[in-house]
C-alpha cells in the first residue's frame, strides 16, 4: 500500500511541476495577430485559455487587450486533449505503452546511435500458438506483444531509435496473468493479411523500408514468438540467426550468453539449454538489418507458461533481451572505432 501510495504521490508531482512548466511556456506574437490567432497558433483555442491568457498577461497587454510586438507573453498551460497531443509529440512519449506508461524518461545514452525493429509474432487474425491453464486461452501473439512493448520502453529509456513494427492501439504494456485476446494488432497502421506468407512479407517489407530511411550505423531486428510443443516438453529461450550472417549469428550467440548468466545469478544449479542455430525462416530470410528470432519457451508447457503469464518474468525476459542488444552493441562501437 505504501509503495501504491508513493507511485501515486510521484505521478501527482510529476504532472504539477509538468503544468509549473507549461505554465512558463513564453511565445512572441506575429505582425497582425490579435489573442485569438496567436493562442491558436500555439494549440490553444477557446474563452477558457483566452481568459487565462489575459490574467497571466494583464501587465503587458496593450488597449482594448492588443499585442504589442516585441513582447514575449506567457501562454497558459496546455489542459485535456492538447496537453495529451503535446506530450505525444515529445521523444520521451509512447502511448504504445500504455496511459500509465506512456511517459518515460531517458535514463543513459548507452544505445543513443543504435536503431531497432521490434516484431512480436503473429497479431491481427493470427493468434500463434494457444496453450491453456484450465479454460483460460492463452495466445501467443499477446504474450509476446507484452515483451516486446517492455522491451521497446527499455531500448528507449537508453536512448535508442525503436519501430514497434506490430502494434495494437488499446493494449498497452499489462500486468495481468492472463491477457485478453483480441485481433486489433496492425503492422502499423496496416491490417495485417490472413495468408501467412503475405503476413510475413508485410512485416519484412515494412523493415526494410524503414531501414533505407534510417541513418543509423547499428541497425538491429528482433522476431519475438513463443514456441508449441507437447504438453510434457519444458525448454528454454531459443535464439535462431540469418544464414551467413555474421552480425546476426554474434547477436543470436550475445543473447544466449546473457540469459546464461542470467540463469546462473537467479535460479544457481538449474543451468541454461537455450540454444542458438540458424534456420531457414522467411522474415530471416527477407529482412535486410542483422536479426534474430527468439522463442521465449513452450506456451503447452506448465512451467513455461510461468515464464510468460507472470508478469514480472516478462519484464525480466525484456530487460535480458535488452541487456544482450546493449552488449552487442558496445562490441560493435570498439570493433568500429
Amino acid at each position: 500500500m505504501k509503495f501504491k501510495l508513493s507511485i501515486i504521490f510521484a505521478l501527482f508531482f510529476t504532472i504539477l511541476c509538468a503544468n509549473r512548466l507549461q505554465a512558463q511556456e513564453k511565445a512572441f506574437p506575429k505582425k497582425g495577430e490579435g489573442v485569438t490567432l496567436f493562442l491558436k497558433r500555439h494549440n490553444r483555442t477557446g474563452a477558457a485559455y483566452q481568459k487565462q491568457f489575459i490574467e497571466l498577461n494583464k501587465n503587458k497587454l496593450g488597449k482594448g487587450n492588443a499585442l504589442r510586438m516585441g513582447v514575449k507573453y506567457t501562454l497558459p498551460p496546455l489542459q485535456g486533449k492538447e496537453a495529451v497531443a503535446a506530450a505525444a509529440k515529445r521523444a520521451d512519449y509512447e502511448p504504445l505503452f500504455g496511459k500509465e506508461l506512456a511517459s518515460y524518461k531517458v535514463t543513459s545514452s548507452e544505445l543513443k546511435g543504435a536503431c531497432f525493429y521490434l516484431v512480436s509474432g503473429h497479431g491481427g487474425p493470427d493468434p500463434g500458438a494457444i496453450g491453456r491453464i484450465g479454460k483460460i486461452e492463452l495466445h501467443e501473439d499477446e504474450y509476446a506483444y507484452d515483451i516486446v512493448l517492455r522491451l521497446a520502453r527499455n531500448l528507449m529509456m537508453k536512448g535508442a531509435k525503436v519501430h514497434i513494427i506490430i502494434q495494437d492501439a488499446k493494449d498497452g504494456i499489462r500486468n495481468d496473468k492472463y491477457l485478453k485476446n483480441s485481433k486489433r494488432e496492425t503492422c502499423m497502421g496496416s491490417p495485417i493479411p490472413f495468408n501467412q506468407v503475405r503476413r510475413l512479407k508485410q512485416r519484412s517489407d515494412k523493415i526494410n523500408t524503414l531501414f533505407k530511411q534510417d541513418k543509423h550505423a547499428y541497425k538491429r531486428a528482433i522476431f519475438v514468438h513463443v514456441d508449441s510443443r507437447n504438453k510434457g516438453h519444458q525448454t528454454d529461450v531459443f535464439f535462431y540467426h540469418q544464414d551467413k550472417n555474421s552480425e546476426s549469428k554474434h547477436l543470436a550467440k550475445t543473447m544466449r550468453t546473457t540469459f546464461t548468466h542470467k540463469y546462473k545469478k537467479h535460479q544457481p544449479g538449474r543451468g541454461f539449454t537455450g540454444t542458438v542455430d540458424g534456420r531457414n525462416l522467411y522474415v530471416l530470410r527477407h529482412t535486410t538489418p542483422a536479426s534474430v528470432f527468439v522463442e521465449l519457451g513452450n506456451i503447452q508447457n506448465s512451467f513455461d507458461q510461468q515464464r510468460i503469464i507472470l508478469s514480472d518474468n516478462r519484464q525480466a525476459l525484456a530487460n535480458w533481451l535488452c541487456e544482450g542488444f546493449v552488449t552487442d552493441y558496445n562490441r560493435y562501437r570498439k570493433k568500429t572505432r
